[in-house]
């Protein structure tokens, strides 16, 4: 039955995106996205797909959607996951995280939305000392 079914809330786990620093390669044109593991436990079989989506010039636009896994995440541990371009910060940029944890399986979406990655939205990024902004 679904009264059976126990629903699950993520807790302790983020999504960061970071400005790459003046001496990283590309830093004018990329900024890095990170997995937050904040739990102080590990997560097991992670999978994150992200995708852009949104309108330019009027028109509807969609990125490839790409696909990330880890064994394990251990715990007060930040992964890099992927660079983003900042030409695509005009799009939604969309972040599925699925893991595993005390046998069961959790999943949650991340959406920086055009515009949320404006300097004025930077906060400190707990984990990788650096500004940035993150979703919990």
């Amino acid at each position: 039955m679904i009264k059976d079914i126990p629903v699950l809330k993520v807790a302790d786990l983020a999504f960061a995106v970071v400005p790459r620093l003046v001496f990283e390669e590309d830093h004018e044109y990329f900024w890095d996205t990170y997995l937050l593991n904040l739990k102080n436990e590990p997560i097991f079989s992670v999978i994150v797909n992200s995708s852009g989506y949104g309108e330019v010039a009027g028109e509807q636009r969609r990125t490839t959607t790409l696909r990330y896994f880890w064994d394990q995440i251990a715990p007060m541990t930040a992964v890099k996951v992927e660079p983003v371009e900042k030409a695509v910060f005009s799009l939604a940029n969309e972040y599925w995280v699925s893991f595993s944890l005390h046998n069961h399986l959790y999943d949650k979406q991340y959406v920086f939305v055009p515009g949320s990655l404006d300097e004025i939205h930077f906060s400190e990024i707990p984990l990788l000392n650096r500004k940035g902004v993150m979703i919990r």
